[in-house]
């Protein structure tokens, strides 16, 4: 109503100014049609004030310029008819151009606001797109409180059983009395995934003031609600002083879009939470399914060959010689090895996923420590040609032996099964960098190039004719990984298949997710 009064106040102020003018050029010259000067006067009016007071000065200019300079003079009678018509004209002149400028007014402020709304709403699309939800909200109430010219802003999100969010910005007063109010203001709110029949929560019913508003102190809070297609998910509360100008239609639509946004926001949420979880099932179900099948039939093989061999020995009726005793108790000790490792890959798989294995790390001689696997494995490259590359200068590594010293043994256990009888075996170790870098290779027939890519996966094996579990190659990473390095395996160009091993030489690295080669 100020605002208004200020408007009707400054278009006959206006008028005013432009009959003291006319005042001043009639006293000293005659200018014929200078009543259109008072046309500035509406144009103004309307430009600055609207079509109200575009009016006031249309009407205030044709009583003025009539009772002060049309004969009679400081009377409303015209004597010249002519007048009457050149007067009609003005006002009929004067009322359009003053309603065609503020309507060109209105279309200006409507085109700023609706540039206003699609900046604000692009920067909410832009940062609800993230994948971070409670951050974006974040971003969002601090956008809306700036905008807006708030007190606070409040942003409350809970879809089923999937996920609950929350955000705030503004005086931690007002936002502590937002907190306060009753969710849905007052309603009972339906959450995604509520099932019929379960237990729900009734709140106070607070009677909004005026409507869209709920009076609370020396605030007033307006509840925009958020809706999901399963129903209310949240809420959006914003609080502005009572002095503060209410909020506009325009506002009240920014609202609604923004609300939209983040409605979509928690269903995209809720939706990836969906997903990632039916993927979980998935590849749990997967990986339960390759570990029932490889050790249904990799654990059977040994305790086959176990029970054979004691039930062999048992038998009173049957003279065995000491040489087929020593076969069946090495066959014995062999498939309980072979137990003993598919039991022990087992349980160092499951502490990989757990996130439980450490290693116990300490500075240990690279050279000496590849001697030792290499001298240890002699029984399973008997038929092969070792070659040991390590220089005398290279300076001891900061790990855990136990597990590289597994790490290398497996390594060189599939180079020797699976290449043919006679070729290299090659054993290299050099420092590049901050890393130590150690190579198994080989002249073997290489890895196929669809293999590849699966070669770490848990209970992957090259052919069905592999023996084993398929854990070895997923151990190993995983035990490289928990130093901080990385292993991966390509062919040799000139036939062959190499593995890779880095670690960091320092005590100060920190593990790493592996990098596919």
């Amino acid at each position: 109503m100020a605002r208004r009064l200020v408007g009707y106040a400054a278009a006959l102020g206006a008028v005013g100014l432009v009959s003291a003018f006319i005042g001043l050029v009639l006293a000293r010259v005659h200018v014929a049609n200078i009543s259109m000067l008072y046309l500035l006067a509406v144009f103004a009016s309307a430009i600055l004030f609207g079509s109200g007071p575009a009016v006031l000065a249309s009407v205030a200019a044709f009583l003025t310029f009539d009772w002060f300079f049309v004969e009679p003079y400081y009377t409303f009678t015209v004597a010249d008819p002519e007048e009457w018509i050149a007067l009609v004209f003005f006002l009929a002149t004067a009322l359009v151009t003053g309603q065609l400028a503020a309507a060109l007014r209105r279309w200006t402020d409507e085109a700023r606001q609706r540039e206003r709304e699609a900046a604000v709403l692009y920067d909410v699309v832009r940062v609800l797109n993230g994948p971070d939800l409670e951050r974006a909200l974040q971003a969002v109430v601090e956008r809306l409180r700036r905008e807006l010219g708030l007190a606070a802003v409040l942003v409350r999100l809970r879809v089923g059983d999937y996920f609950s969010a929350q955000a705030q910005a503004g005086e931690a007063a007002a936002v502590a009395r937002a907190r306060s109010l009753p969710t849905t203001g007052g309603q009972m709110l339906p959450l995604a995934g509520a099932r019929d029949g379960a237990p729900r929560r009734w709140v106070r019913v607070v009677t909004p003031r005026p409507p869209g508003e709920v009076a609370r102190g020396s605030d007033v809070v307006r509840v925009v609600p958020v809706q999901v297609p399963a129903g209310r998910a949240g809420e959006i509360l914003l609080v502005r002083e009572p002095n503060d100008r209410p909020f506009s239609a325009a506002d009240d639509r920014l609202l609604r879009a923004t609300a939209a946004q983040v409605a979509a926001a928690a269903e995209r949420a809720r939706l990836q939470r969906e997903a990632t979880e039916a993927e979980v099932l998935r590849r749990t179900d997967k990986l339960k399914s390759a570990l029932i099948n490889a050790v249904s039939h990799d654990v059977r093989t040994p305790l086959a060959s176990i029970m054979t061999a004691a039930g062999s020995l048992k038998q009173d009726d049957v003279s065995w010689t000491p040489e087929e005793r020593r076969e069946f108790a090495e066959d014995i000790e062999h498939e309980t090895r072979r137990l003993n490792r598919i039991f022990g890959n087992l349980l160092d798989l499951s502490r990989m996923e757990g996130g439980s294995l450490r290693p116990e790390k300490g500075w240990y001689d690279v050279g000496a420590l590849v001697d030792d696997v290499v001298g240890r494995l002699r029984p399973v490259t008997a038929r092969h040609r070792v070659l040991v590359d390590v220089p005398e200068d290279l300076p001891p590594a900061h790990l855990d032996a136990t597990e590289v010293d597994q790490v290398l043994s497996n390594l060189i256990e599939n180079a020797a099964k699976y290449t043919p009888p006679g070729t290299e075996i090659a054993v290299r170790a050099r420092r590049d960098g901050p890393n130590l870098r150690v190579e198994v290779a080989d002249r073997g027939p290489g890895i196929p190039p669809s293999a590849l890519p699966h070669l770490f996966e848990p209970f992957y094996r090259g052919s069905t004719s592999s023996k084993g579990l398929g854990l070895g190659l997923t151990i190993a990473r995983g035990l490289v990984e928990a130093h901080g390095g990385r292993l991966w395996a390509e062919n040799r160009p000139d036939g062959g298949a190499r593995f890779v091993l880095e670690l960091p030489i320092g005590a100060d690295a920190q593990p790493r997710m592996a990098e596919a080669s």
